[in-house]
């Protein structure tokens, strides 16, 4: 009879500590696209058909207390974009929770810093995937850092970006959605 109480015991701290865990991570939303859905046409790049290549609008909460600074990244998934970044952003001061539509390039808080995309454009590069080669799925990461200052320059590959946060991160949430041009 003690075993089974001991047993209930341990499930209900396990159920207790895991709903405290994920009640308590960082979220990331956008009113530009819901989260595992399709990313409208506007966010693509401009170099396809309809594209205007405006940054997704991107909101946060649940941040960790301690977060001295932001990071966000946005890359390809598909094997065939062989993890190429769209966008790379560091030292987003730690008092920011939302970045409006169109933000990168004109409206970015003060401080940050967009860094060189696959593309070879500084700041935001939409979704342009290979006509026929099916849907991609585009992956962006806010990451809540220890750091106000990030070391990273110049063009940034997802490899490189993440050794740099390397770490540094206290909390991350992401958000991905679909883009599909077809032949």
């Amino acid at each position: 009879m003690k075993r089974n109480h001991i047993k209930k015991y341990v499930l209900f701290i396990i159920l207790l500590t895991t709903t405290s865990l994920f009640a308590d991570s960082m979220l990331i939303e956008s009113d530009s696209f819901q989260n595992g859905t399709n990313i409208p046409l506007k966010f693509a790049a401009d170099g396809v058909e309809g594209g205007q290549n405006i940054s997704p609008q991107l909101m946060w909460d649940n941040f960790p207390a301690d977060t001295k600074s932001y990071a966000i990244l946005m890359w390809d998934k598909h094997p065939i974009a062989q993890k190429w970044v769209h966008w790379a952003v560091k030292n987003i001061p730690a008092n920011t929770t939302e970045l409006p539509e169109g933000a990168s390039g004109k409206k970015m808080p003060k401080g940050s810093v967009e860094l060189i995309n696959t593309s070879k454009t500084k700041g935001y590069f939409g979704p342009q995937p290979p006509a026929g080669s099916g849907k991609h799925e585009y992956l962006i990461t806010i990451y809540a850092l220890n750091v106000s200052k990030l070391k990273l320059y110049g063009k940034v590959s997802r490899k490189k970006f993440l050794r740099a946060i390397k770490g540094k991160v206290i909390d991350q949430a992401t958000i991905k959605g679909y883009f599909e041009v077809k032949e």
